[in-house]
Order: structure tokens, then sequence, then C-alpha cells
């Protein structure tokens, strides 16, 4: 039993020794120091902007704008044998930066667009609006056609929709919202 409890505290020890050995989190390692940082910022006069995912306001897909059909012409919507492609958008995300008077967001999205049995293989523009309100005032709205090519062999691929351009003012309330989905508005109405 002395024999096994030895290993334990052997082995305990030797992980305890490994991890203070790979310790990098000290500021001389990276050649940084506070008051370099501080110095640095004191001579240029500039401060970095402050990211605040906390505060930063939270991505919604609206009803009915996560998903988006097109049909051939002459085919009626809601006919699924003319339906010529079918866009979803599933996961989202934002990151803000504060600045002296505003917040710069970049708002990104994941999704999937899947060739229909009256469609096929090509390069499709889908309309994606990024608007930003509070309350029932809006702060920000643009429309983007995002080029998406399905490939030829295999009928369905996935994409990435990022706009870093969202800005809005600093003091925006606390009833603030990001809403991203597909729409075929106008085109920018920033």
């Amino acid at each position: 039993m002395f024999q096994m409890n030895s290993r334990r505290l052997l082995g305990i020890s030797l992980l305890a020794v490994i991890a203070g050995c790979s310790q990098t989190d000290k500021a001389t390692d990276v050649g940084v120091t506070p008051e370099n940082t501080t110095q640095q910022q004191a001579s240029t006069g500039d401060q970095l902007p402050a990211v605040i995912q906390g505060a930063c306001p939270q991505v919604y897909l609206r009803d009915g704008t996560a998903v988006h059909r097109a049909y051939a012409k002459g085919k009626k919507s809601g006919d699924p044998e003319g339906v010529t492609y079918q866009a979803t958008l599933v996961d989202t995300t934002r990151q803000c930066i504060q600045t002296a008077s505003e917040i710069k967001i970049t708002v990104m999205a994941q999704g999937r667009l899947v060739e229909g049995p009256a469609g096929s293989s090509g390069t499709i523009n889908l309309p994606i609006r990024v608007a930003v309100s509070d309350g029932t005032t809006t702060l920000f709205s643009e429309l983007t056609q995002l080029p998406v090519t399905i490939p030829a062999d295999s009928g369905t691929t996935q994409f990435v929709f990022t706009n870093a351009n969202v800005t809005i003012p600093g003091g925006a309330g606390g009833f603030t919202k990001i809403y991203l989905g597909f729409d075929e508005g106008p085109y920018n109405t920033k």
C-alpha cells in the first residue's frame, strides 16, 4: 500500500514540475512589460480599443429568415420539384470592439447551400442582411450578396458569411439586438 501511494505522489510531483517548466504567461517571455506598453501608448497617444464580448449585442435569426429557397421560373412557391436551391443559416457569432464614440461589430454566420431538383451547379448570390436595432430604432442595416458556388460533383456546399463593417453608436441602449437572415429587399440601405 505504501508503494502504491508513493507512486501516485511521485506521479503528481512530476506533473507539477512539468507544468511549472512550461509556464509561458510571464510578460518577459514575449518581450513586453506593462511599463513598455504604457510608455508606447503615451508616446504615440493611441489607446488600444477594448474587446467587449460581455456587452456585445446578441445575434438573432428572425423567424422565416434562416432558410431561403429559390424556385425555377414558372414554378410555384412551395412546389418541391421547382426548387433550384435551398440555403440555410445555422450558427452565428459576433465580436465587438469599443472605440471612443462607437462599437464596431464583426458578425459571422455558418450556412449550407443545397442544389434542388430544378437546380444545377454554379455560383449563386445569397442575399444576407445584417440589421441592428435598439427597440424600434434601426441603428444599422445592410444587405450583402454573398457569392457561393455549388460544386458539380456534390450538389451541396457549406459557406461562412462575415460582415466586419457593422458600426453602431457607443451609447446604444441595453435592448440592442443584431438580426441576421436572408432578405430579398433593397440591396444596400446603410
